[in-house]
């Protein structure tokens, strides 16, 4: 059972505001959003947000490990609800799209480097490129 978001926050040591809660509630909907996409979805239901208030929640909830940050080449930090396991991710080189897709190898890290240099690996982030289905049939 999933936990709603007050009952998240609050059993990740966080104040339950209207700001966090909006937040994971958006990216709930909207994930792989970015500060910017999510401070236009909820500045009109939440008078006095910015989006440096934004970017402070995302922070916060990142460190309690609420969200997953990811950062595909060339794209600002996006944010997801998913986290615990190592999946990866489709990232769509037309219209940047991003889609979840589960690790290959099952669990973390599921992939190793060929020599590790004394590391312990123990996450392994992969990122697929291509045209998304839409983007594809417009190509055609």
């Amino acid at each position: 059972m999933t936990l709603g978001p007050a009952d998240a926050l609050r059993d990740a040591g966080l104040r339950v505001t209207s700001g966090r809660v909006a937040v994971l509630e958006a990216l709930h909907d909207m994930p792989h959003s970015d500060a910017e996409r999510l401070f236009q979805s909820l500045k009109q239901h939440l008078p006095g947000l910015s989006v440096q208030s934004v970017h402070n929640v995302l922070g916060d909830l990142t460190a309690v490990g609420l969200l997953r940050r990811i950062q595909p080449s060339g794209s600002p930090a996006r944010y997801e609800r998913r986290t615990g396991d190592n999946h990866h991710h489709l990232v769509c080189t037309e219209c940047g799209a991003i889609t979840d897709v589960d690790c290959a190898h099952g669990e973390a890290p599921c992939l190793t480097p060929v020599d590790a240099a004394g590391y312990t690996v123990t996450t392994a982030e992969v990122t697929y490129w291509g045209l998304c289905p839409a983007c594809s049939a417009t190509a055609s």
